[in-house]
């Protein structure tokens, strides 16, 4: 009783997860958090762009009909109003909690050209006049979303505009009779143009940044093969000193894309604000590259005689094995063979401090070739490698080198009996070196692209590597980057009396409110011993949810199962 008490909680962890793979599939594979300094050079941009496009506002003409003490009534026109010079300063673009952006700029002025005409009893007099416009003050909350398509989205949810003082200097003959009349105008005029500021900048957010936000890469091609998935997992985040913005991550076949059987840590990014910007990088990325070609085998070799090098003293015929395995050459004389390889399981990326390494592991199968061109086989090895990998960043791509290591050699299986497998383990060497490892650095030179908006380049890349401890046991991993942070989480923390290894859900019976999930609960039953249960769980889908959001809400508050 008490190990069922123990596996329960797991088992029910399993059922809720699996009930909704949609919220496990929230958790980023990468991250980015622009920074208040990084805040500060959009926000110098984009006033520069804001300025630029009120050197273009068009402003309407207006008239009104004045009474002026001891002169009577009259009727003024403004017309052809341009923009004539334009100076904004002061701007700030900071995090809104919650919301999104809040952008404001002050201290700033602009200065307005036209013409005027005044019609008084039967007398017409027109001219041209200067309008300064001072102590501007504009304050825009933006509110940061995402949409269903997994692209950022942005709208204004508030704008107000304040002018401090307009000031009129008229020109043209009796212009002096609408100086009597310049501060009914200079009113008008103020609250004409601070609504006008506010509906530009209205119309230009859809107009020119959400389409400007739609260039960010929902999915990149890496190559012929693969893709990389950037759609966002949630709306942009905004603290107090940070927007962070959570992307999906996961590189997968263009062919055949199929669902990743792992979930994607949770991270945390240490308080750093330092840079413009950080990447925050998870393995899961990584990891789903490794699986995403191991799927296409992409890293599937196959050997043939007239591969290997002239020099060579062995060479892939059945004579050539007889000093070390006479049984082969005996039962099958003067007869060529083939050696076909492939990675037991996709290699996994291991981050510690300045280093990445893998442990890849392969199978490689010995066919003779027979005169009626069937392949039979006849021995089985086991090759092992370590694997140190280099990562580095360009403007606006990942790199990666892999630098190579010898192979082990070991014969796994044989119908011609034992034999030593030194002379194949110098063969192979000689092709992985050579061949596979070069391959594989051609398309890590070419990199996967980063997540950037239209004409965005970064500069100054930083890239560190950090393992930490939690809890004494499990590992988090931090790269920095402009800077760039990577860093791996633990998802769960369980019970010691039981874990859970999760590698499938399906969802069936939709139509009758019910989860079909499929699931493996591993039991402990002594140190590195677990027993491995299939389970087949079908429940009401409400149940599910409810109990989902309880153990989601427990994870959040760092408590134990």
């Amino acid at each position: 009783m008490g190990a069922l008490a123990g596996a329960l909680p797991s088992l029910l962890l399993g059922m809720l997860l699996m009930s909704a793979p949609e919220t496990l599939g929230a958790n980023p594979g990468l991250v980015v958090r622009i920074t208040n300094k990084g805040l500060e050079y959009v926000a110098r941009e984009g006033l520069v762009a804001l300025q630029n496009k009120l050197h273009k506002i068009t402003l309407p003409d207006f008239t009104g009909d004045v009474n002026i003490k001891h002169v009577g009534s009259g009727h003024y026109e403004l017309y052809s109003l341009e923009v004539h010079s334009c100076e904004l300063l002061g701007s700030a673009l900071t995090p809104l909690p919650g919301q999104g952006l809040h952008f404001s700029i002050s201290d700033s002025f602009i200065r307005v050209k036209g013409k005027w005409k005044v019609r008084k009893w039967k007398l017409k007099l027109q001219g041209s006049f200067d309008l300064k416009v001072e102590g501007i003050t504009i304050s825009v909350n933006l509110l940061l979303g995402s949409e269903p398509s997994g692209r950022p989205k942005v709208a204004v949810s508030s704008c107000s505009s304040h002018i401090r003082d307009v000031e009129t200097h008229v020109s043209g003959d009796l212009g002096w009779l609408l100086n009597l009349f310049h501060s009914q105008i200079e009113s008008k005029f103020q609250r004409m143009l601070e609504s006008k500021i506010c509906e530009k900048i209205e119309d230009s957010v859809p107009s020119d940044l959400q389409p400007y936000l739609q260039t960010l890469p929902v999915t990149t091609e890496i190559d012929d093969f693969m893709g990389i998935d950037y759609n966002l997992t949630e709306a942009p985040r905004a603290t107090a000193q940070m927007l962070e913005v959570m992307l999906k991550g996961e590189i997968f076949s263009r062919d055949h894309r199929s669902p990743v059987a792992f979930l994607a840590p949770v991270m945390s990014l240490p308080e750093e604000h330092s840079r413009m910007v950080y990447f925050a990088i998870s393995d899961y990325a990584f990891n789903t590259a490794s699986l995403a070609y191991h799927e296409v085998g992409y890293l599937n070799f196959s050997i043939t005689d007239d591969m290997v090098p002239p020099n060579s003293n062995l060479r892939l015929t059945t004579k050539s094995f007889r000093a070390f395995a006479p049984r082969l050459a005996r039962k099958y004389p003067n007869m060529n063979l083939e050696l076909q390889g492939a990675m037991v399981s996709a290699p996994s990326l291991n981050f510690s401090p300045g280093n990445v390494s893998s442990a890849p592991q392969m199978e490689v199968e010995a066919f003779v070739l027979l005169p009626n061109s069937i392949r039979e086989p006849v021995f089985r090895l086991g090759v092992a490698t370590n694997v140190s990998a280099t990562l580095t960043f360009n403007t606006s791509k990942i790199t990666g080198f892999l630098e190579p290591r010898k192979i082990q050699v070991e014969l796994k299986e044989s119908k011609v009996g034992v034999f030593s497998v030194e002379m194949l383990e110098a063969l192979l060497n000689y092709y992985i070196l050579n061949t596979l490892y070069p391959k594989v650095n051609d398309k890590l030179e070419k990199g996967f692209p980063l997540p950037l908006l239209k004409q965005i380049e970064l500069y100054d890349p930083v890239l560190q590597i950090h393992k930490i401890s939690v809890s004494g046991r499990h590992c988090c991993r931090f790269a920095q980057f402009c800077r760039i942070h990577y860093r791996r989480h633990v998802l769960l923390r369980l019970a010691a009396s039981s874990c859970l290894c999760i590698t499938r859900a399906v969802l069936r019976g939709r139509s009758l409110g019910l989860s079909l999930c499929h699931l493996f609960l591993l039991i402990p039953i002594e140190a590195n011993c677990f027993c491995l249960l299939p389970l087949s769980i079908k429940a009401n889908r409400w149940i599910l949810t409810k109990l989902r959001d309880y153990v989601l809400k427990c994870l959040t508050q760092n408590k134990s199962y």
